[in-house]
């Protein structure tokens, strides 16, 4: 399996290596330091299973840089790795379409418990994420990726509630619901509701009591 690495330090860039491959040591780590490296690189290696990526890059913004990769290579996994973590720049990266964000204040085991959750499906912000935006409205938006629409079903499943309910206090049909609990329990790389809550537990993400009384 190969993971390309894109930051401009070459610090960074052994830390992160050695880190991968002591995990496993089947890893091939690939290193790139700018936009042209990084789409090189990918062109030369059209199996690569994840994208590591610094937003800070010279001549390069790496938000631009995350969408085009995005744009091109819509398979692919992408997370940010950064030192910049308030929760605009984490919104704006899972908006563009990250898969994760890891602060570069993670621990290893942290890195390499994101990665294994990416792999596998899911997305992962780390806890070190400097006021991350965890909860809207009692769910996570930015974090899983969801619509409004999805956190508000999101919400009521959380409270117990079966589809017709949630259906009657959304006021959207029976088929609408389904696609949005599917889209929820993809997102959080489960595959029933009881494996949705446990999952949202492990990661510290509760319902908001003041929305679910409302």
């Amino acid at each position: 399996m190969k993971i390309l690495i894109v930051d401009d330090h070459p610090l960074i860039l052994h830390a992160l290596e050695q880190v991968l491959r002591q995990s496993d040591r089947r890893l091939e780590v690939l290193g790139a330091s700018d936009r042209t490296q990084t789409l090189t690189l990918l062109a030369r290696h059209p199996d690569c299973a994840l994208v590591l990526l610094d937003l800070t890059l010279p001549g390069a913004r790496g938000l631009d840089l995350l969408a085009e990769l995005r744009r091109d290579r819509p398979l692919l996994p992408i997370v940010v790795l950064s030192a910049t973590h308030d929760s605009a720049t984490v919104s704006a990266a899972i908006a563009a379409g990250a898969r994760g964000f890891i602060a570069k204040t993670a621990s290893p085991l942290a890195l390499l418990d994101a990665i294994e959750t990416i792999l596998s499906g899911g997305r992962h912000v780390t806890t070190d994420v400097r006021s991350a935006p965890r909860v809207i409205n009692g769910v996570p938006v930015d974090i899983l990726g969801l619509t409004q629409r999805q956190s508000d079903v999101l919400r009521l499943l959380l409270q117990g509630k079966p589809n017709k309910l949630i259906c009657r206090d959304l006021r959207l049909s029976e088929g609408t619901v389904k696609v949005h609990v599917s889209a929820i329990l993809r997102a959080l790389n489960v595959h029933s509701r009881s494996q949705a809550i446990i999952e949202l537990a492990r990661r510290g993400i509760g319902v908001d009591q003041s929305s679910t009384n409302s």
